[in-house]
């Protein structure tokens, strides 16, 4: 990268109370215990730097999501820590729109092309290069599987030492991933809270930095870019829905920041989407706290899904995700297990995209809110397939031959 480019981050903000922090040193909570939001001077910015000239950066300097500096926290370069970050793309599955009945277009952002196969890549690249910048050097988390993945990267890019704690389903390729990165990766028999236990029971005995979803300002920050980037790839208009995974929530919580912050610097409009916070039937304390009109969410127990990434039986920052849920007009939606499947290989066999369970469970509740009536037909939707499927076991159904014998079109009529 050239020369650091302007920064207006100036303070961070308690969620619930207002209350403001500098932004010199590393925070995890607010004194209140809840999660810290970065602002930035936006009147300032708005005087001073052009929306299309920050889009047409070179890639090879700015690449990925570190092409939008300026509503980035990171001040210096030097702190800058990258795996080849991409614009990840909007893909078209117009049959599979067809089949769920939806005129309009059915985009999907397959997050998956991100370092580490997952969204979790901007998040924690974000998360570790503000580390690097207060000149931390252990980080540590639950995890369900991608974020530690990222984790592990990132930090060993930035030579931190990291910590990662996993249910012990946890899928493998992800457990192994961790490892091969560079991080401790330890299984847990429990779930991802119960795994946050552990690392905030040992933060002061380990002396490391907690990186817990919404425990730190941070990620959020990296998520937001999934925003910004939407609204760019759209000619800076925004779609009609946009169905999210929710387990923490950061990415929904991020976008709806970062909707709110374009407008104020006019690059989009006042019209937003509707939000969908997406859930699995076996883990849906966001879906029961939207019905029951509560502000937060109670811990799910026995919480349970093989769509792992949005297995979170207690978010800090339910009422956040709710917030930006009504505000949109949107809604909160479990998908059974069955569904979720069902989706995954209808997209997989119709349009060559193979989405991740958590993606997959997307498109099951979009279905749903167009069955319902909380969509159009005509509605330009959007989902989001957080990590290549490419991680998640998969149904044989190959066929053995025997090539010593005749092999004939029977044989072959699968």
């Amino acid at each position: 990268m050239s020369a650091s480019p302007s920064n207006y981050f100036t303070h961070l903000e308690c969620s619930m109370t207002g209350a403001e922090l500098t932004n010199d040193q590393a925070h995890n909570l607010s004194p209140e215990g809840w999660p810290l939001l970065a602002r930035y001077d936006l009147e300032k910015m708005k005087g001073e730097i052009d929306r299309d000239e920050i889009a047409a950066r070179d890639a090879v300097c700015y690449p990925g999501f570190w092409k939008w500096r300026e509503l980035l926290p990171v001040k210096d370069n030097a702190h800058v820590t990258t795996l080849g970050e991409v614009d990840t793309p909007l893909v078209d599955t117009r049959k599979t729109a067809a089949k769920i009945g939806l005129k309009g277009a059915l985009l999907v952002k397959d997050e998956g092309r991100l370092p580490t196969g997952s969204f979790k890549a901007r998040g924690l690249g974000m998360a570790v290069s503000m580390a690097r910048s207060f000149g931390i050097e252990r980080m540590a988390m639950p995890t369900n599987g991608n974020a530690g993945a990222a984790l592990s990267a990132y930090g060993s890019a930035a030579g931190m030492e990291t910590y990662a704690f996993c249910p012990d389903d946890t899928p493998e390729i992800n457990v192994r991933e961790i490892a091969a990165q560079g991080g401790k990766v330890f299984r847990v028999n429990g779930l991802i809270h119960q795994c946050g236990a552990i690392v905030g029971a040992l933060k002061e005995e380990m002396g490391w930095f907690d990186v817990s979803t919404l425990k730190e300002p941070y990620r959020i920050e990296g998520k937001k870019t999934m925003g910004i980037e939407l609204a760019f790839q759209l000619g800076w208009t925004l779609p009609d829905a946009i169905f999210y995974p929710t387990g923490g929530g950061t990415g929904l919580i991020g976008m709806w920041k970062a909707f709110d912050e374009m407008e104020k610097l006019g690059w989009i409009r006042s019209e937003r989407p509707k939000m969908f916070a997406v859930q699995a039937e076996g883990c849906a304390p966001i879906v029961k706290a939207w019905e029951a009109g509560e502000e937060h969410a109670e811990e799910c127990i026995d919480a349970h899904t093989f769509a792992a990434g949005i297995r979170v039986p207690k978010a800090i920052g339910d009422f956040l995700i709710l917030r930006a849920v009504r505000e949109s007009g949107g809604a909160a939606i479990a998908v059974s297990e069955d569904r979720i499947e069902a989706a995954r290989t209808l997209c997989a066999h119709e349009d060559g995209l193979l989405l991740c369970p958590e993606g997959a469970a997307t498109l099951a509740a979009a279905q749903e809110a167009l069955d319902a009536g909380q969509i159009g037909k005509d509605a330009r939707v959007m989902l989001f397939n957080c990590g290549t499927g490419l991680k998640y076991p998969l149904a044989d159904t190959s066929r053995w031959l025997d090539r010593t014998q005749p092999i004939t079109p029977e044989l072959l009529n699968i």
